[in-house]
């Protein structure tokens, strides 16, 4: 079994609209989400083994902010990525033979990890935490599958259950939905 970790950015800036989409950084929400989700993940328990992550301002902004235990793997590839591209992107960084890595942490946008959980959950495995992500994903939430496979390099559709997801807002209900 393998281990896939799915982290969306935290909550970016909009106040600049001559900004490129790219170079957006967080706001002041998202960086306390960042740290928020970060200190989840390091008392959730999962040694990851690699972080691998979109190279845009407000996913390396939200790694700093929350992650900064970890080295990230920055791939082009992840902006703003597909699900079939994450897919891919995750079979290519996870290794082969002996240079074959443990749990994998994936950093980076929807729509993308948001269809990613969609595309890899198995019907037989939609469970509560299945329903909310498809209702929606938002910034800095942080999902953990188990994948039922024994080499990276074998991720596909339906291989997965979702067994683990938390949002700020689950942490602390002041970064729940602005009303």
């Amino acid at each position: 079994m393998k281990i896939l970790g799915l982290l969306r950015h935290a909550k970016s800036e909009w106040d600049d609209m001559a900004k490129r989409d790219f170079d957006r950084g967080l706001n002041d929400r998202g960086r306390r989400g960042a740290r928020l989700i970060g200190d989840h993940i390091r008392g959730h328990g999962i040694g990851w083994d690699r972080l691998v992550a979109s190279p845009a301002v407000r996913v390396s902004e939200t790694l700093e902010e929350g992650l900064d235990w970890l080295t990230p793997h920055y791939d082009q590839k992840l902006y703003l990525a597909s699900s079939d591209t994450i897919i891919e992107t995750v079979q290519e960084h996870g290794g082969q033979g002996d240079d074959e890595v443990g749990p994998i942490l994936v950093s980076g946008h929807n729509p993308g990890l948001q269809e990613t959980i969609l595309e890899l959950v198995a019907p037989a495995r939609e469970n509560d935490l299945f329903r909310e992500a498809c209702v929606k994903f938002p910034t800095a939430t942080y999902a953990v599958l188990e994948c039922r496979i024994d080499r990276w390099s074998e991720l596909r559709p339906r291989c997965a259950e979702l067994v683990h997801m938390a949002r700020p807002r689950d942490l602390d209900p002041e970064l729940g939905p602005e009303t």
